[in-house]
Formats: structure tokens, sequence, C-alpha cells
């Protein structure tokens, strides 16, 4: 009866995560206190006689005046965070985590890997000192994951982006570089389809690369539903079906009964927007031995 064609460029959707930009708390220089986001435990081994606290090694500081020479020129917002390079140390926020000011989780990060939507994490990042020869050295490693928890709350890693320093790619300490995780099109067989979303931002370096640090900031997350046709029926001289996008996608709807035609010459049926992320289409009449159809996504 019909062939049903989406084409154009995907569109994804913002997905909030809380205190992304590192703006919260509010510092006039640093701050330890990092409000939505949990630092990874303290190693079994770790002593805090030889290496300080575990919990120095990240936190949140003020970004300088511009103008400045360790001024970040593109901080999104006034602050950034620093994650020392040292192995297991890190911070991540999932619907569980807790901060440092809420020891019961308040379920602020809700959201959950869904059937038909791929993942895009993308969080800017730079190295300090490494260019003077200080800092972080060539090698060292930062895990940027995205995860989900099993029954027994053990992280479970979906997909991750391993970044290396080197001056090949850092080649300044004030400019941050954004680096992606990409997750496919999640299936209804996937374990982590419908679970909730994590992010963990890790060091892994080795021991004998570990010192200096990093900076980060931004982290942004998005998710986008490969448009698509459902509900395919032919009933009483019409032939209706439902498109399901990201919300707010505008098509324009062509037919043909001939399916080698180019696209110029094919009909448009008209011109819809899908306001919530399911519209009907109804074509009528449409008594055709065979009739092919196409929703092309307009700017």
């Amino acid at each position: 009866m019909a062939l049903l064609v989406l084409t154009g460029p995907l569109q994804a959707g913002t997905i909030v995560v809380p205190n992304g930009s590192f703006e919260s708390p509010p510092t006039f220089f640093v701050t330890l206190n990092i409000d939505s986001w949990q630092r990874t435990p303290q190693p079994v081994g770790w002593d805090t006689n030889t290496s300080g606290d575990w919990s120095t090694l990240t936190g949140i500081f003020k970004n300088t005046a511009p103008g400045s020479f360790d001024h970040i020129d593109n901080c999104n917002g006034n602050q950034a965070i620093w994650l020392f390079a040292k192995p297991e140390a890190g911070f991540f926020q999932d619907y569980d985590s807790v901060d440092w000011n809420d020891p019961s989780p308040v379920h602020a990060f809700n959201h959950t890997f869904e059937i038909g939507k791929s993942y895009h994490l993308t969080t800017g990042i730079l190295v300090g000192g490494m260019e003077s020869g200080g800092g972080i050295l060539p090698g060292a490693t930062l895990d940027m994951i995205l995860y989900y928890r099993d029954a027994n709350s053990n992280r479970v890693t979906v997909a991750g982006n391993s970044i290396t320093s080197s001056l090949s790619v850092f080649s300044n300490s004030t400019h941050l570089l954004d680096f992606s995780v990409n997750v496919a099109t999640v299936r209804p067989d996937n374990p982590w389809a419908g679970q909730h979303i994590g992010i963990l931002l890790l060091s892994t370096v080795s021991t004998n690369l570990e010192g200096g640090y990093w900076d980060l900031d931004n982290v942004r997350l998005s998710s986008t539903l490969a448009p698509v046709f459902v509900n395919p029926i032919h009933t009483n001289g019409q032939f209706q079906f439902s498109i399901q996008s990201e919300p707010g996608l505008v098509f324009e709807m062509f037919a043909s009964t001939n399916l080698t035609l180019p696209p110029l010459n094919w009909t448009s049926l008209g011109i819809i927007t899908n306001s919530t992320g399911t519209i009907p289409f109804v074509d009528t009449p449409a008594n055709f031995p065979q009739r092919f159809y196409q929703a092309r996504q307009l700017p």
C-alpha cells in the first residue's frame, strides 16, 4: 500500500543537567562544595597524612577576570570545576546521587534511557600547566562516562570516552575543548532501556603519571528521537499514520504513486508541526493501488 520515508537532519532535545555549569554554590574564589554532584568515594589505602584530604581533589573555582593570564576565554558562566589527576578521583550525578548539602537523594536528575532515543554527552575540558612543563603529564587520562545503576546500585557503563592529555591536543590552559560520549539508539533489549541516566567524570590516570589537574565546565546532555512513522491504517478510503519525533519539529508531507520519481516531482500534501512529539496525519482520499509518503523536515 505505502512506503513511508522520513528525510532531513535530526534535531536533538536538551536534557537539563542540574548544575551542569558549576555555578552553584557561587564563590568569590574557590569552594569544595559542589551542588548536585557527588564525589567518588575515597579509595582504600588513601593516606590523608601524605596526600591530603580526599575532598580537596575536586571543587569549584571562579574564573579570573578577562585579560588575566589564566582567564578561561570560553568558560560558560563565571565558574568551572577542577579535578586533580589522581587515580579514582572524580564526581558523578544520577537519580540517587547526593551532594554536600543533601545527605539523602533529592532525585533532581530524573531522566531515563528511553527506547528509540540516542544520547549525546558533551563536556568542556582543559589541562592545567602542561604547556609550561608543569601540571598534568602527557598520557594522563580522564574518562567521561554515561552509565546506569544495576539492581545492586553498581554503576554500569553504557558508553564512555577516555581523554588523554597531550601537548598536541591541549596547547594551552585557557581554552576549554569539547569532548563527547555517544549512546546509540536505545533498543528494548538493551539492559539500560528505561534505567536512570548517570554521568561520571573520572580521573583514570596511572600512579606513575598522577599529578596536576583538569578543569571542566559546561556538562551538556541531549537526546535525539529519530523521526518514525507508526500505526499505519487504511480504512474507509483514508490512509493515516502518526509521526513520532522530537517535539517542535516541522515537516512538509509529500506523496507519490511512483517511488522512482525525483523529489521535485512528488506532490506536497501540506506542512505540519509536531508540537507534542506525536502527531497524526490523514491522507484522504487515498484510493490508490500504491502510494508512497515522505516527511521532509524543515528548518
